[in-house]
């Protein structure tokens, strides 16, 4: 039985990826608009085996308002995928460059390719999604039209890639976080890593002393973001991702920073994806 999983975007983009990476080739999608949505529908047992959520990538940073989304959810963090953002020019089958007179796709991924695009004299038409301008070129059987999307996608669509990987930069990885509902989300073996969120009371020192206890107890704190509490006056909570070598040692820092904080809430205990090699 293939799993079927909530990500947002339309099939053939970056979250399918991340998908098929995790899960397997014969990962079901469920294309959603929002990220709300992709919550929404990984919550839903009757919906979804889960979801796929991009939270952060290497050169844009953190996206904040999927932090909030999974601080209200319910949702367990199972694993996680950083994926390399590839950029690929796509054509229908047998047109060529001098054959292209527009190229269409989402803002950020032509502002990701410039370098390469500033070489030829094409309107550059962006749309809401690079998968889905892979979608319009094939339906409409475009000799003039190329899209900028994943590889995925010509797959998907019977494109062929005119242009590998056109974009500038080369290092540049998305973390997608694999998530599922609490009752469903079984205890991940060999887990290096977890997501924590806590607060403190404010007082002087009090965050400093948190991030003593946790280097004291051996764990690497590889992400540290403040979040403003709703209805607060300039009080904040912190998530942490944590890396250990053993479960009993994370354990033990969650113990010992539980009278230093006024809430603790563990999102979730997983491998760390590490980052892949260009």
């Amino acid at each position: 039985m293939s799993i079927k999983v909530s990500i947002q975007g339309y099939e053939g983009s970056f979250h399918q990826v991340a998908a098929r990476q995790y899960f397997g080739k014969n990962t079901e999608v469920i294309p959603c608009a929002t990220f709300r949505e992709v919550i929404k529908i990984a919550s839903s047992k009757k919906e979804s085996d889960g979801g796929v959520m991009a939270i952060e990538n290497s050169i844009a940073g953190s996206i904040l308002p999927n932090y909030n989304l999974l601080q209200k959810s319910k949702l367990k963090i199972v694993g996680e995928v950083y994926l390399q953002i590839s950029q690929n020019l796509l054509v229908n089958p047998g047109v060529k460059l001098e054959d292209i007179r527009e190229v269409h796709s989402h803002y950020m991924a032509i502002q990701q390719c410039l370098q390469y695009l500033d070489k030829f004299n094409w309107k550059l038409v962006e749309t809401e999604d690079t998968a889905l301008s892979a979608k319009h070129i094939h339906q409409h059987k475009s000799k003039h039209i190329a899209a900028i999307a994943s590889k995925l996608a010509a797959e998907l669509f019977s494109l062929e890639v005119i242009g590998p990987n056109i974009h500038t930069m080369k290092n540049n990885y998305t973390r997608f976080l694999i998530l599922q509902r609490e009752e469903a989300a079984v205890k991940v073996e060999g887990a290096n890593k977890a997501s924590v969120n806590f607060h403190t009371d404010h007082s002087r020192g009090s965050l400093a002393k948190v991030l003593t206890a946790i280097a004291d107890g051996g764990i690497n704190l590889s992400k540290l973001q403040s979040f403003p509490i709703p209805g607060s006056d300039w009080r904040y909570s912190f998530h942490a991702d944590m890396e250990f070598e053993t479960l009993a040692q994370f354990d033990k820092v969650i113990d010992d920073i539980k009278p230093l904080t006024e809430e603790v809430k563990v999102y979730g205990v997983y491998k760390n994806g590490k980052t892949p090699n260009p």
